[in-house]
């Protein structure tokens, strides 16, 4: 965010104990778009602390459950990640396809512009998006990786087109999402990981982390930024990111995000007990379902959907096929 709207630029201006850990200066005017998602970010006066018996319980019951499922794997390393349950709970048999992901202008322009509001957040003055991304796409260039050779080896139209895409979700987030004070001590791609004793690991990496830890009170608020339509799973990967952080922090988060750049609404969930009990029974089923697919030789059940647009095994899937038919006679 620019300095200049940050109401806490000032180191040494002092946060108020008692307020929000999204706490904006009254003198700072915010825009309608503004005041509407802050109204769903800001805390309660009233301290969130969950009950030390029942987060003792949920870390227990996943230690059983993960440590049963790391014997039927039989050594082999697994990591779960909300990319990997999202597949798991999908279509199985895209599932156990090996991922052809190739990096174009369009899906590259959301990493692009997570990076270039990573530099927002801590820039120097007041940073213009055109700068931020500019600088964004020349370190992801330097890269020695997947993503740098994709940057690096860019067609000039190519390099406008994502420049271009980039430019747009960040001024977005820039205009319409409420200014962040340093006091909140936001992290951009915050990663957490549980590894309990076995073969299984839990990964996650969300897009922003708002607040600082207080004891055993829930703090934590997680956005993630999601360009384009609404999704059923966008929900789903929020609660998985909450069940790893309570289970490596044994304090849960506070509440749940999802920011849409493109309509500048957030969807918030508040963390609650049922939450976090049913991210816990949607990843243990998914690691099951995995194992019986990969060890124990179930056959893969087909469940056409979106993904069917982009899948791999669409040419010769009846049931994907009868799906985009059925989809395009709808339109």
């Amino acid at each position: 965010m620019p300095e200049s709207d940050h109401p806490a630029a000032d180191n040494d201006a002092p946060a108020e104990p008692t307020a929000p850990v999204e706490q904006v200066a009254p003198a700072l005017a915010l825009t309608p778009t503004q005041e509407r998602n802050l109204a769903l970010l800001r805390r309660s006066d009233e301290p969130m602390v969950f009950d030390e018996g029942f987060v003792a319980d949920l870390l227990a019951d996943a230690h059983e459950a993960v440590a049963a499922l790391s014997e039927r794997l039989g050594g082999e390393r697994l990591w779960v990640s909300k990319g990997f349950l999202a597949a798991v709970h999908g279509c199985e048999a895209k599932h156990l396809q090996p991922d052809e992901f190739h990096w174009t202008a369009a899906n590259a322009a959301g990493f692009v512009a997570h990076k270039a509001i990573e530099l927002a957040l801590n820039w120097r003055g007041e940073p213009s998006p055109l700068d931020v991304v500019d600088e964004a796409l020349a370190r992801l260039a330097d890269q020695a990786d997947q993503r740098g050779a994709f940057v690096g080896g860019l067609s000039d139209g190519d390099w406008a087109e994502l420049r271009s895409r980039a430019v747009d979700r960040t001024t977005k987030f820039l205009q319409d999402f409420p200014p962040i004070p340093r006091s909140a001590q936001p992290v951009l791609e915050a990663s957490a990981k549980w590894r309990p004793p076995g073969s299984i690991e839990f990964s996650g990496k969300v897009d922003l982390v708002i607040g600082k830890p207080a004891g055993k009170e829930s703090r934590l608020l997680i956005v993630d930024f999601k360009s384009g339509n609404r999704a059923h799973h966008h929900r789903d990967d929020l609660r998985f990111y909450a069940l790893v952080q309570t289970l490596r922090q044994s304090v849960p988060p506070r509440k749940l995000v999802t920011y849409y750049l493109d309509y500048a609404e957030s969807e918030a969930e508040d963390v609650t007990e049922g939450v976090l009990q049913a991210a816990l029974a949607r990843a243990i089923g998914g690691i099951e379902r995995h194992v019986e697919l990969t060890v124990e030789g179930r056959p893969p059940e087909k469940r056409p959907g979106v993904s069917c647009r982009w899948c791999p095994l669409r040419e010769d899937c009846v049931e994907g096929k009868a799906f985009l038919h059925d989809e395009r006679d709808d339109v």
